[in-house]
Formats: structure tokens, C-alpha cells, sequence
């Protein structure tokens, strides 16, 4: 069992040290490829990578037609400006057709895990012949996958999976020690902008994950659309995270008088520390009754809006 590191016993200089040398003596003389996504683990990440190896850090963010809106361009920009260089693979077509029919939410999280390991991350670590790939996986999402709540997308060794022996290389986790609190703590000390290591969670498998059924590129776009939506309106609630999901059954509406069978979107927005736990949010009605016109109003095919009102557990913070 690896021991936990709290936010409140991180001693984040001593820490990095730690971990910059442990990413040293691991890579040696040789390259590591870096899986940053521009959620707040894989930046924490990507610096620490950063400071270790300098230019023998290729730095890669995948394109898989997941992601929100104009995220891909806003975090290649985000590390443009803190001197690390950001490489963006297009692989929409390999994502999509490995969703393409999968409705069961293990079944789309593996889909996800194999295309990104197995044969996006694959080819580009076969190609520029690196070892070892660095990423951000912390302790919560460890916990997770064990006690079987939810197959993180990230989680290996500790399910007797071996890396190297199923992608052809071996993964580094720096973070792995501590939970989401002691990510930030730590992003903030090395020098991430507040848009960086206080950004809300976001899932590996990305708007997948608020998809339920299908995960087809229109599905995609309309969770995209809703969560434009609701970070704008719920960013200032003070959160600690906040979403959309699309459901999978037409429901019934009204429009211009008529009968309309359209899609219905659930908002979650949860209060925690540390994801183990949450609690639904305490959002004013009058901001629920905004969420539901704009949402309504700007996601074409959208007539019915819900606010999620379980706790985790046993409701957990994404829907898949």
C-alpha cells in the first residue's frame, strides 16, 4: 500500500526535489514522452518533467475529439508562455472509431485506455524511441480503481498490468502519493498560472465520461456545448467541480406548441476537497432557472435541464 502524502504534512520544495531526481535517475541519459491533457495532475506533471529532463521531455497533447472547446489551443498556449514546448497529435479518427457502438461505461473506458496507450502513445514511444511515458495519476484515482468503483483510465500496476510488457514502455507517476489538494498545492509552487493548477478536475476519458451510451462526435458536441454553458455560469460558485452529462433517452418537450422528443442534459456541481467525497452544491434556484434557459437556448436539441441532488457516495462526480 503506498503511503499517502496530505496537503497539509507536503513539503512541495522538498518534494520536487524528490521527484525531479527520481525522474533523472529513471530516464538516465535517454528521452521520456509526456502525457499532458491540461487537466491540473498532468501539468503538475509536465513541470516536474520539465525541470528533470529540459529538452529530453517531449511534451505531447492528444487531440481525440473529446476535449472542450478550444481546451487543445488554450493549454498549448498556457505552456508556450512557461517555456515548455507542447506537441499536438490529431487522433479524432482513431477515437472515434474505437467508440463507435460502445454504450457499457467499462467498455468505452477501456476503448479510451487502449487507443491512448496502446496504440496512440504507442506509436508516437515506438517512433522516437523513449521509454518511459511521464504521467499524472494521483492516489484518488488509485483507490478508485482497486475498490472497483471506477476503472480509472490510468491505473496499471496496481492491477497487475504490466506497461511495459502491454504498451512496449514504462510509466512514471510522480504524483501518485497525493490526492487533488496536494496537486494544486504543489502546481502553485512551481510557478503554474491560477488557470493551470486551480482549474476544476477533468476526467482522462474527457467529455466521454458525460456522454452516457454512445459517444459519437454529435453526442460529443452537444455535452461540449452545455459545458461552455455551465463553467461560465457556475465559475464564480467557489466549487469544486462542475459538469454536464447528456443523457440517452429522448424525452419529451414542447416546441413553438408542438410536441418535441429532444435530449436532456444533468448538471452536477459538488463541493469537496479531495474527490473521495462530495456533496451537491447549494446553488441558488434563480441560477439553476439560468443554467436551464441557456443551456436550453444555446445546445440545439436540448428541452430538459436537471440538477443532480445525490451525494458521493453513492453517486460518484462523473456520471461514467
Amino acid at each position: 500500500m503506498r503511503k499517502e502524502v496530505t496537503a497539509g504534512e507536503l513539503n512541495t520544495e522538498s518534494f520536487t526535489r524528490e521527484k525531479v531526481e527520481d525522474i533523472r535517475n529513471a530516464v538516465g541519459d535517454g528521452t521520456a514522452i509526456n502525457a499532458l491533457s491540461g487537466g491540473v495532475d498532468s501539468s503538475v506533471v509536465t513541470m516536474l518533467g520539465h525541470l528533470a529532463l529540459g529538452p529530453r521531455l517531449r511534451t505531447v497533447i492528444i487531440e481525440n475529439g473529446l476535449m472542450r472547446e478550444s481546451e487543445v489551443e488554450q493549454v498549448v498556449a498556457y505552456f508556450r508562455d512557461l517555456g515548455v514546448a507542447v506537441e499536438v497529435v490529431d487522433a479524432r479518427t482513431e477515437f472515434f472509431a474505437a467508440l463507435k457502438g460502445v454504450t457499457d461505461p467499462e467498455k468505452k473506458r477501456e476503448a479510451i485506455t487502449q487507443t491512448f496507450y496502446r496504440d496512440v502513445f504507442g506509436r508516437i514511444v515506438r517512433e522516437s524511441s523513449a521509454r518511459y511515458l511521464l504521467q499524472g495519476t494521483i492516489l484518488t484515482d488509485v483507490d478508485e480503481t482497486v475498490a472497483g468503483i471506477k476503472r480509472q483510465h490510468n491505473v496499471f500496476e496496481q492491477l497487475g498490468i504490466d506497461p511495459q510488457a502491454a504498451f512496449g514502455y514504462r510509466i512514471l507517476e510522480p504524483l501518485i502519493e497525493l490526492r487533488k489538494d496536494g496537486v494544486r498545492k504543489l502546481g502553485k509552487s512551481l510557478g503554474l498560472p491560477n488557470e493551470l493548477f486551480d482549474r476544476i478536475p477533468f476526467p482522462g476519458p474527457a467529455l466521454a465520461a458525460r456522454v452516457i451510451g454512445e459517444a459519437t462526435p454529435e453526442r460529443i458536441e452537444t455535452v461540449r456545448r452545455a459545458t461552455v454553458v455551465i463553467e461560465r455560469l457556475l465559475k464564480e460558485s467557489g466549487a469544486f467541480q462542475y459538469l454536464g452529462v447528456l443523457h440517452e433517452d429522448r424525452v419529451t418537450g414542447m416546441r413553438d406548441g408542438k410536441r418535441d422528443f429532444g435530449q436532456q442534459i444533468e448538471v452536477r456541481c459538488w463541493d469537496s476537497t479531495d474527490a473521495r467525497t462530495a456533496k451537491p452544491t447549494r446553488l441558488s434556484f434563480d441560477l439553476l432557472e439560468q443554467l436551464g434557459r441557456e443551456i436550453i437556448r444555446e445546445v440545439p436539441g436540448v428541452v430538459s435541464v436537471t440538477y443532480n441532488i445525490a451525494s458521493k457516495p453513492p453517486s460518484t462526480i462523473e456520471a461514467i
